[in-house]
């Protein structure tokens, strides 16, 4: 009697669903537990990867959520934003991306819906900045309500992406203190790395800073005072970290024609002594050329002191053309 082998299950989708205590801390549910959990228990968390089938399957039919919205949050390629829905918020932010093997600029989307009493975050691939939000809740010092939850995951998500422009910005400083004393090629391509790098995230990061501003103004009854001021900082913040990454592709930028310049200089110095040294030659290779052909009428050609002649008329030939090449400048 043969046994089948009991077929895979596909992944859960829920990263995590938190009901916090109101003190910092919070206990994590199942499914069932989200099943159960009315807005009376308190507030409550979860974080989904949208395309897992579980998933997917509570956002149709358990959410509760309006089909348009659900449709935004679903989005392939959303751009930064935040808009109010009566009490509610949908919030879209690009995160950077920390996983291993992923380029930072690779930026990741996480999408929000926000209400009094619940917060549904989506995405795909794991960001950092809710695991650590999630970290703090499970060791209680994590946000007690929805509004400093939402405020929190503004902070993460702009303090990696001030980290990560400030690093690139690092970079492009140690290409400028080179540009001083190299030309290497590896230098020039280190330079259009960062700058493609650059573009990269401000694609992003210019939209977010936007989406920012827009959330420190949104009415919704559920963001008191305290994280209100807190996503105004972080707005504020957002705008100089934007700031700062223009100054940088900038920079990269003038230190990528100073580059090319000093490398264009190099080059024309080189091609000026070559062009001194072919003009100082060229009339003598032609006397000599001259002198050599094979036939008869050659002056001079049987007389031994000759060739010493003629090397003390090249020499003075020579010196003659240096003089006058000085007398005009041509040697800088």
């Amino acid at each position: 009697m043969s046994t089948q082998a009991p077929e895979p299950t596909a992944p859960s989708g829920l990263a995590h669903a938190i009901l916090l205590d109101g003190r910092g801390g919070g206990e994590r549910l199942d499914w069932n537990g989200i099943a159960r959990w009315t807005p009376g228990d308190g507030a409550l968390w979860l974080n989904l990867d949208y395309t897992a089938p579980d998933a997917q399957r509570w956002l149709a039919l358990a959410s509760h959520i309006d089909p348009v919205i659900r449709d935004a949050l679903l989005d392939d390629d959303p751009r930064p934003r935040a808009a109010a829905h009566g009490d509610a918020l949908l919030l879209i932010v690009r995160a950077i991306n920390l996983n291993e093997g992923a380029a930072p600029e690779d930026m990741l989307s996480i999408r929000a819906w926000i209400e009094p009493h619940r917060m549904v975050t989506l995405r795909h691939r794991k960001s950092r900045s809710i695991k650590a939000i999630a970290a703090e809740l499970d060791r209680g010092t994590g946000p007690a309500a929805i509004g400093p939850l939402t405020a929190s995951l503004v902070e993460r998500v702009l303090e990696y992406a001030a980290t990560r422009v400030d690093t690139l910005g690092d970079a492009i400083a140690a290409c400028e203190d080179q540009v001083l004393t190299e030309t290497r090629g590896e230098l020039r391509t280190q330079l259009a790395d960062h700058r493609r790098r650059a573009i990269a995230l401000r694609r992003f990061l210019a939209p977010q800073r936007e989406a920012f501003a827009r959330l420190a103004q949104v009415p919704v009854p559920w963001l008191d005072a305290n994280a209100r001021a807190r996503i105004v900082e972080s707005a504020d913040r957002m705008t100089r970290t934007v700031e700062e990454l223009d100054a940088a592709r900038d920079r990269a930028a003038v230190t990528q024609e100073e580059l090319q310049s000093k490398v264009g200089e190099t080059t024309n110095q080189r091609l000026y002594v070559l062009s001194m040294i072919t003009a100082v030659f060229l009339p003598l290779g032609f006397v000599c050329s001259l002198l050599g052909v094979n036939v008869g009428g050659v002056p001079l050609q049987h007389e031994d002191w000759a060739f010493w002649a003629l090397c003390g008329l090249f020499v003075g030939f020579v010196a003659l053309q240096l003089w006058f090449f000085r007398r005009r400048g041509w040697f800088g």
